[in-house]
């Protein structure tokens, strides 16, 4: 009977046996169906011999008097001088082969058998080799062989978690992974390799990791829609930018020139300083100096512009009157080039809507001709490019009036009551009102004729003069106030107090008129 160290039972079927260097340090080993497995036998002698494939050597030998060892078996071959058992202990896997015992009986027969040893050396120091220190993605072909110790091993490889898959660009042939025109994510994962036999599994202790230097790709310039224009002065950046390992280096271009700057990033001070103010195509190349590869960004095109710097409206600086006088308003721009210019008046913008409005051809300047009393207010000239806008305001005083007047006051008041007789008129600049009561001139100059408390002599017509000192204009207006009685107008319609004060102002005519006679009669 055979059996590993620790194990009990028969042997496996097909007479091979298979055992690890740590778990049987004796095998006894009995071929099934010897006359051994018998009690009841008579023997001359026994002998054990071992077949490893290239020779047979002689490992015991026994008769009833006598015990050989083969000196190579010395202190870990032994046999059972009672039953013929053969033990043998700290094996190795030089012990793997084909044992044949034979005996011959003391009536001149013999009798043989064999069986088959496996001895299996358990996995350990599982590593793995490259044949590249680094790769270049696309170009290079990576030979990984995944090297261990122990007998009858087999290979797994594995990226992280995942096992890989041979997928036409890998060739997993065991020990060796193959991956040709390698790519940057391959490698990444990590690369563990797993070698193992019937008795144990080992993986790699550290994972492995190869650099794959790639690139540049996706080289891009930012940002990529720039503006037609950019404002000379301005914090203005062009940004170059791509995918490569190790990190790409990069080159402007102007318009095919390059330009001496070694950083990813081309302000427009550098440009400004090389004198390319114009439109042109700006373009990058990054360059890896591992894979030796260059490529060129998409081009972006753009032109620098000055912006304007001063807007000044020049008009004219007299006395400018109404239906009478001429304006010329001219504006002048420093700095920059000149856009549009567009006038306003009052926020308003202002077009030759009218023939007395005449704009020079480029809007530089424009002509009112003759002045009116609505083109008083503030004019504006806005100037603009593509990258800035200015202005300049001009304000336009137009002397005219006064127009008539206009007297804002009750036509009735009862006695005692405050009165405030209100003229106004349109004029600039503002006119200088006198008051007339019944054609006599009062002390009053203001626009408001005040009467702090009325009496039936306040009554009358009341006369507002308007003066403008430029235009030496004088214009007028009447309001007749008639003065009544304590509680004479609670509840009088206004139709009804403008005929009593229609009425008033005739019976005071007619009284004029009769004193007049009758002075005419007693005149001689």
């Amino acid at each position: 009977m055979g059996r590993t160290h620790g194990s009990r039972g028969a042997p496996p079927a097909g007479h091979v046996w298979s055992v690890g260097l740590t778990s049987a340090r004796f095998l006894p080993l009995c071929p099934p169906g010897s006359p051994l497995s018998s009690t009841k036998f008579t023997r001359s002698a026994l002998f054990w011999h071992f077949n490893n494939g290239k020779e047979i050597v002689t490992v015991a030998s026994a008769s009833s008097s006598t015990l050989r060892l083969n000196t190579s078996y010395e202190g870990r071959a032994w046999i059972n001088a009672a039953n013929g058992h053969l033990t043998l202990g700290a094996l190795t896997p030089q012990d793997s082969g084909e044992y044949i015992i034979t005996i011959v009986y003391k009536h001149g027969q013999s009798d043989a058998a064999k069986i088959r040893l496996t001895v299996s050396e358990p996995v350990s120091d599982v590593v793995i080799k490259s044949n590249v220190p680094d790769a270049i993605e696309h170009n290079t072909t990576v030979i990984l062989t995944c090297s261990a110790k122990g007998s009858s091993l087999s290979f797994k490889w594995t990226k992280g978690s995942a096992p890989i898959v041979v997928d036409g660009t890998r060739t997993n042939l065991s020990s060796v992974l193959t991956i040709k025109n390698v790519l940057r994510t391959d490698l990444v994962g990590p690369i563990y390799c797993a070698a193992s036999n019937s008795l144990t599994t080992k993986s790699t202790a550290t994972p492995f990791n190869l650099t794959v230097y790639y690139g540049p790709d996706d080289v891009t310039i930012t940002p990529a829609n720039p503006p037609k224009f950019i404002l000379a002065g301005s914090v203005f950046n062009l940004t170059c930018s791509a995918s490569s390992l190790p990190p790409a280096s990069f080159t402007w271009y102007y318009n095919g020139t390059r330009i001496e700057t070694p950083s990813s990033v081309l302000t427009l001070d550098t440009i400004k300083a090389k004198g390319y103010t114009k439109a042109a195509d700006y373009t990058c190349r990054a360059e890896n100096p591992q894979s030796k590869r260059s490529v060129a960004s998409p081009a972006v095109s753009f032109a620098i512009m000055e912006g304007i710097s001063r807007v000044e409206i020049i008009g004219p600086t007299g006395v400018l009157i109404a239906d009478n006088s001429t304006a010329n308003l001219s504006c002048q721009a420093t700095g920059g080039t000149v856009g549009d210019i567009d006038w306003l008046k009052d926020g308003k913008a202002l077009g030759p809507s009218s023939p007395r409005v005449v704009f020079a051809a480029d809007k530089s300047s424009m002509l009112i001709r003759p002045l009116q009393k609505d083109d008083n207010g503030k004019f504006t000239c806005r100037v603009s490019n593509a990258v800035s806008s200015k202005e300049a305001h001009y304000n336009m005083q137009v002397v005219y009036g006064p127009e008539q007047p206009i007297i804002t006051a009750k036509k009735a008041v009862e006695v005692n009551q405050r009165v405030d007789l209100t003229c106004s008129a349109a004029s600039v600049p503002p006119a200088n009102y006198t008051w007339k009561l019944n054609g006599t001139a009062t002390t009053t100059t203001a626009p408001v004729f005040v009467i702090t408390s009325a009496t039936y002599q306040d009554t009358g017509t009341y006369t507002c003069e308007a003066r403008n000192i430029i235009t030496s204009k004088t214009t007028s207006n009447t309001h007749n106030l008639s003065v009544q009685g304590e509680g004479t107008l609670d509840g009088l319609s206004d139709g009804a107090i403008a005929g009593i004060v229609i009425a008033i102002i005739i019976a005071v005519a007619l009284v004029v008129v009769g004193v007049r006679y009758y002075c005419r009669q007693k005149v001689p």
